[in-house]
Parts: structure tokens; sequence; C-alpha cells
């Protein structure tokens, strides 16, 4: 069973539920907001997916534009951006799919597709 952070007011979130559903697959929707992944969660995310670290954050919403972080992230150690992204869910790129041996960022079907297909 593969874990879902996700928000339910937003329509990509719902898409990719809607997706899970359609296609048979096994999930545990967990509320980013309310239940958003520690710092030790995200460092392991982070290692498994292989993605840049910048991916991980959620470009589109109010608190990264409110806290101007396209112009801080560059700056910041990788240890502050873990510890700035642990302290808030909805820095955090959704939806985020955790499974056994993947991690992926936000909603793209086919690489959904081809990671539970």
């Amino acid at each position: 069973m593969v874990k879902v952070y996700c928000y339910s007011r937003c329509s990509t979130c719902q898409k990719a539920l809607k997706w899970l559903k359609d296609n048979g697959v096994e999930h545990e929707a967990i509320d980013i907001k309310e239940d958003h992944p520690d710092e030790k969660a995200l460092r392991k995310y982070h290692k498994v997916s292989g993605l840049p670290l910048k991916r991980f954050f959620n470009t589109s919403g109010l608190q990264y534009r409110e806290l101007e972080l396209s112009k801080k992230l560059p700056g910041m150690s990788e240890d502050e951006q873990f510890a700035l992204l642990a302290s808030d869910g909805m820095l955090v790129k959704r939806p985020l799919l955790v499974g056994k041996d993947f991690v992926l960022t936000g909603f793209k079907e086919a690489e959904w597709a081809d990671a539970l297909l």
C-alpha cells in the first residue's frame, strides 16, 4: 500500500486520488496540512526519490510566495531547507506519493502509472 500526502482542497490532489481509485491502487491518504512528514521522513523521502531538494517545495503555494523562498532557498543550507519543509506541510509539494522503493512529488499520470501499474 502506498501513502499519499495530499490536501483536500487541492484540485491536483483530488485528481490524483481519483486516479488511484480508478486504477485500483490501495492507498492511505494523509492530510499534509494536519499530519505532514517530519524532518526525518523528508530526508528519507528525498534520498529515495533521487530528486533535487527544491522539487519537494510547493512553489505555487501561498507560504512559498509570502516567505519569498524563490530568493532565499539558493542561500539556505540543506539542513535549513529540511527544517523549513518539516515546519509546515503546506510548503511541501503535493501530492507526495510514497511507495516501498520510490517517492514522487506532484501528480504526473505517466510517472505514477510507471511506478504503480
